[in-house]
């Protein structure tokens, strides 16, 4: 489920007196300034500043460290009835050992039928004011809001950032193509491209002088290109396999629709904004009530009406409040159901892998036991000469399609340009995956067209004829999408691909079918295809590029 609420979470080296006093200035002129209300009367409890807007303010200050919080409520009526809620925290605790002070601003829409979904929010105003105002920081990194440079000075400092175990921000690092103006680039695609990152994510430039000095220090985690890299918290630049967690844009895909990039990139950070859990001293907050200012002259009669309306108030607000938590419980039940799915899919194919691990050992153990036996001890344990088709592997995606009139059972019917493209973001194994992949389906293409299968190519990577060359893990095989795919037209639509007339008399075909070629990350590439092998002699494949949308998108 995409997020929905906007959440920003820094800390400064400001004491709470000055910190709080920064944010009260910026949060005015905002109100002010930028949204026009009247700021002129602002005290403690609720302040109607226009119509249908209202700031309620509290502050504390005591042994437990002290805190300023104001949470302004606008209601709106289009495009539909509900109200946004925009809350700022100045906070600090003294038994913190750093005396940080935190500062937190969520924004976030309350409908007022659970029916509807709450509008994602823009980075609001308050946010970059904030950033540029109290010198806000992340563990040891400075957030701004608006990228900085990379220069070769930086690389020591910025590596020392990327690996501090502390940080709970992403860090997104854009490089700059070869031959481009780096002011130029950052301003044309750099910088709307990270339109919706301010207080959600550190942003960087890596500046080509500094270039080769980042990519020598991080060998496995490279950005180049023109693309553009998010760094999650907890980096290991001497790993390879922890490359796969740090998902990459390409060049590509940045500028073929830079709004839609933009809403990529803000995703993930803003997902982990509002999953992660708050610094204690932000969570032990008690709940903000509706406190009403008391009113200087009227009767009982003025009183009670003046108490009934801020009764009816809070009401509104409760249940605004549980349309919103309900909306979150969905969310989060969704969420749970989704992990339990992955979890007992990747147990599966962890049972199978491991399987047929112990069946390759199984043989060849047998296998050195009839030649000890034939007296070839020299054969039984000599080295194992590379297979002439495995050192012939591919080294990019694009050599992959070139090549792929070497499967006479196969027709690639995809678009070669998604494909391609792969090149930019890949990590670890994935082209000599998915050329193994092409290699087990041209087989299967022709024992299935020739009647000798047996079943589908998943039973067919489970049963290897003995004389077989090229095997496939049937864990990554997968011959039905879930329910919730096949259910959705817009998903459906997106593995719906090309086919001859032959096939299908619509030239396309919703394919189900498909194979694990990587994972990890947000590419997690797949390989679509259809067996009509029976029929036209070929397996079509419809699609090989980045994991299409699905729940867990």
């Amino acid at each position: 489920m995409e997020p929905r609420n906007y959440r920003m979470v820094v800390s400064t080296v400001q004491d709470f007196v000055t910190a709080s006093a920064i944010a009260d200035r910026q949060l005015h002129h905002w109100l002010g300034v930028m949204k026009r209300y009247d700021t002129s009367a602002l005290d403690e409890g609720r302040n109607q500043i226009a119509e249908g807007a209202t700031l309620d303010y509290d502050t504390v200050s005591g042994r437990h460290g002290a805190y300023s919080r104001w949470r302004l409520r606008e209601r709106k009526e289009q495009p539909f009835p509900g109200t946004w809620q925009s809350t700022l925290v100045v906070r600090s605790d003294p038994r913190e050992d750093d005396h940080r002070t935190w500062i937190q601003f969520d924004v976030e829409h309350l409908p007022e039928s659970s029916d509807v979904r709450p509008l994602r929010p823009n980075t609001p105003g308050l946010a970059r004011l904030l950033l540029e105002a109290l010198g806000a920081q992340d563990g040891l990194t400075d957030v701004d809001a608006i990228p900085r440079f990379i220069e070769p000075d930086d690389v020591e400092e910025v590596t020392e950032e990327l690996c501090d175990l502390d940080r709970r921000l992403p860090i997104l690092v854009a490089s700059v193509p070869h031959g481009q103006d780096p002011e130029a680039w950052t301003s044309k695609v750099v910088e709307p491209a990270f339109k919706h990152l301010p207080g959600l994510a550190v942003m960087y430039v890596l500046h080509p002088d500094a270039q080769q000095s980042f990519q020598d220090t991080f060998t496995h985690h490279r950005v180049f290109g023109g693309g553009i890299r998010t760094y999650l918290p907890g980096v290991d630049p001497s790993w390879q396999a922890d490359a796969q967690r740090h998902p990459v844009m390409s060049r590509a895909t940045l500028e073929a629709n830079p709004k839609r990039a933009a809403g990529i990139l803000a995703a993930l950070p803003q997902r982990l904004a509002l999953r992660l859990p708050l610094p204690e001293p932000l969570d032990n907050l008690p709940v903000q009530r509706t406190r009403p200012r008391p009113a200087a002259h009227g009767s009982n009669l003025d009183e009670l009406r003046a108490e009934n309306a801020t009764l009816n108030k809070m009401l509104d607000e409760a249940e605004q409040r549980e349309n919103a938590n309900a909306d979150v419980v969905r969310d989060l039940r969704q969420q749970l159901q989704q992990a339990e799915e992955h979890a007992f899919d990747q147990a599966v194919e962890n049972q199978e892998l491991y399987a047929g691990l112990k069946d390759a050992e199984r043989r060849i153990r047998a296998l050195q036991t009839r030649l000890e036996k034939a007296g070839r001890h020299d054969l039984a344990h000599a080295d194992v000469e590379e297979a002439a088709d495995s050192a012939d592997h591919p080294a990019t995606f694009a050599e992959i399609l070139d090549r792929l009139d070497e499967f006479p059972h196969l027709r690639f019917t995809g678009n070669q340009k998604i494909t391609r493209e792969l090149d930019a973001q890949c990590i670890g194994n994935w082209v000599e995956v998915a050329w193994d992949a092409l290699h087990a389906l041209d087989d299967y293409a022709a024992a299935s067209a020739a009647g000798t299968a047996g079943g589908d190519f998943r039973h067919w990577c489970s049963h290897l004829p003995d004389d077989c060359a090229h095997p496939f893990p049937a864990g990554k095989v997968k011959m039905k999408e879930s329910k919730t795919v096949g259910s959705r037209e817009d998903w459906r639509r997106e593995r719906t691909f090309p086919v001859p007339e032959a096939v299908h008399p619509s030239g396309k075909l919703f394919m189900e079918a498909h194979l694990r070629i990587g994972g990890g990350n947000m590419v997690s590439p797949r390989l679509y295809f259809h067996d009509d092998a029976p029929n036209t002699g070929f397996v079509y494949v419809g699609y090989l590029g980045p994991h299409p949308t699905n729940t867990k998108s």
